[in-house]
């Protein structure tokens, strides 16, 4: 099922989910050469996305990582390493994987930062994709593999939704037919289905089940937003949408 939008109206223009939706396609398109050219795609993600071993140095510099078409991700010490758990945050691997995860970041994004404030939002959304990234870190600190995508900032995202609008209905595209779901329905089943994945791969068979997929990161950015969302969350924003005392904007 994907969503495709949700049934709550925003009081404000969600200024900064749009200029991070913005930033995160001019990165894309700009840096990672839109996926266009294999090699600039696979050198922005070898050289700027978050690798594990390179932050724990528990991987030998040197090491090659085979990354398709005759590529390989050479481990390295640089010093822009300790900066790839934001970057990475800003890049992806494909153009599914990108949007992705930019339309779950507009329909869960939008009325989460009506809730917060544009300055509490950002800073929650870049919190929450550390955590994602620290966790995923915790749950292979030798893993020689890059790790790229806003997935685990806006795991946070969702479970902040979780927590503020767990009964607005969110329109989910089931094959051919829109369907509205209540949110915590939705949020609760694919943090579910996340969980699942990743105790998975901890187990003897974990080379058999990965799915290349950070869900470590889902997990860890998912639960974070749950927590911390009540330290950034504007009390008053929320109490103007519950009374509707200013006017709405389509959302």
């Amino acid at each position: 099922m994907i969503p495709l939008s949700d049934e709550h109206e925003s009081i404000r223009t969600p200024v900064v989910t749009i200029g991070l939706i913005a930033v995160t396609v001019l990165v894309w398109v700009f840096v990672q050469g839109a996926g266009l050219n294999p090699i600039t795609l696979a050198a922005s993600v070898c050289d700027y996305g978050m690798v594990p071993g390179e932050l724990t140095r528990r991987v030998p510099v040197g090491l090659g990582i085979p990354m398709g078409h005759g590529l390989a991700c050479v481990i390295d010490d640089q010093a822009i390493n300790w900066f790839t758990p934001v970057i990475a945050i800003f890049l992806h691997g494909s153009w599914g994987h990108l949007l992705g995860n930019l339309l779950f970041l507009w329909v869960f994004g939008n009325n989460v930062e009506d809730s917060m404030g544009r300055g509490r939002y950002l800073a929650f959304y870049l919190v929450c994709g550390l955590i994602a990234a620290a966790a995923q870190v915790a749950s292979g600190p030798r893993s020689p593999v890059p790790t790229v995508g806003a997935s685990g900032a806006i795991s946070g995202i969702m479970g902040a939704y979780l927590v503020l609008y767990p009964m607005v209905r969110v329109n989910m595209l089931f094959i051919l037919f829109i369907v509205p779901v209540r949110a915590w329905l939705v949020l609760v089943y694919w943090f579910l289905l996340q969980l699942a994945e990743a105790f998975a791969e901890l187990g003897p068979l974990r080379s058999e089940v990965s799915s290349g997929v950070a869900v470590w990161a889902h997990v860890g950015g998912f639960v974070a937003g749950v927590v911390l969302v009540k330290f950034f969350v504007d009390e008053v924003r929320v109490e103007q949408r519950t009374t509707g005392t200013h006017p709405v904007i389509a959302g």
